[in-house]
């Protein structure tokens, strides 16, 4: 029971076939090889990391085994590789490991529920929805938290939140709605390289026809999320579902009707925010502005 309705079981993975395996050797093992192919051509971490546009401690993440490779990294390490398919062909096999290690306790429920949805929308007033976050906004979210987190705790928040995003290029066909409060946007957390690295993030991340941004200008006149963020999201068999986060605290809302309430707020919200052509063309100026 969550709120007052009951989320269906079969829409919830995790059972049997659906449990994922414990951190694996195929991760370790694809590591080693990207690592082996990088040093026989001769370049060091950082000369790699530039070269493929991650940061040098993604790339050492990576060859050490202790996060799963991004879509994106695979792609370019190959054409800086020389396209021998090694790397395309073994990243078939890493399978994502622990989980939901890394993920608060609260959220847990919902993430789950994010792997199976067929829509997710999501309103965030606060910070970058963590599904367009880049690592560096990431590290610096995270390196603000009180209390301090541990490097082990830290790491393994960062690498579950880039983990997540794989479901942006892995679900192409799924729809990924955001609206963005503008502010969050021109907060310079981490600093202005940071930011900077951020929009282009959030550019690229939102530039597939399944993923749409929309941002709430400062200037809106009229709101209807005022109550604070939500996201929310449909099963495959057609549920509706919803979630509230706030400090140290996270709601599942299944109550039809309270979703049906949150949903008529989203749908007006949308009809506020400037449209996706017109948001893009904002964190354009932005970008700029940096």
């Amino acid at each position: 029971m969550t709120d007052g309705g009951v989320v269906d079981d079969e829409d919830m993975p995790g059972g049997d076939a659906d449990r994922e395996p414990d951190p694996s050797d195929s991760l370790r093992t694809f590591g080693a090889v990207l690592q082996a192919l990088r040093e026989h051509a001769g370049y060091s971490r950082t000369e790699f990391a530039n070269l493929v546009s991650f940061s040098r401690h993604t790339v050492e993440s990576v060859e050490l085994g202790r996060r799963m490779p991004d879509v994106a990294l695979v792609e370019r390490s190959e054409d800086a590789l020389g396209n021998t398919g090694a790397l395309r062909k073994s990243s078939k096999y890493v399978t994502r490991g622990r989980g939901d290690v890394g993920l608060a306790a609260w959220f847990r429920q919902w993430a789950r529920l994010e792997r199976v949805a067929v829509s997710l929308c999501t309103y965030e007033c606060r910070l970058v929805p963590g599904l367009l976050q880049s690592e560096g906004y990431a590290r610096a979210l995270f390196e603000n938290r009180i209390p301090l987190l541990t490097d082990e705790q830290l790491e393994a928040q960062i690498t579950a939140r880039l983990d997540r995003q794989r479901m942006l290029l892995e679900r192409p066909t799924v729809p990924f709605h955001f609206i963005v409060e503008e502010a969050v946007f021109r907060r310079r957390l981490g600093g202005r390289d940071v930011q900077r690295h951020q929009l282009d993030y959030v550019l690229e991340r939102t530039a597939p026809r399944n993923v749409t941004l929309q941002v709430m200008p400062l200037d809106a006149e009229f709101h209807a999320c005022m109550d604070g963020p939500v996201r929310l999201l449909e099963t495959p068999k057609g549920q509706r579902l919803a979630y509230s986060e706030g400090q140290e605290n996270g709601r599942l809302i299944s109550d039809p009707k309270e979703v049906s309430l949150l949903c008529q707020r989203y749908d007006t919200l949308r009809s506020q925010a400037l449209n996706p052509k017109d948001s893009r063309g904002l964190l354009e100026r932005l970008r700029g502005e940096l």
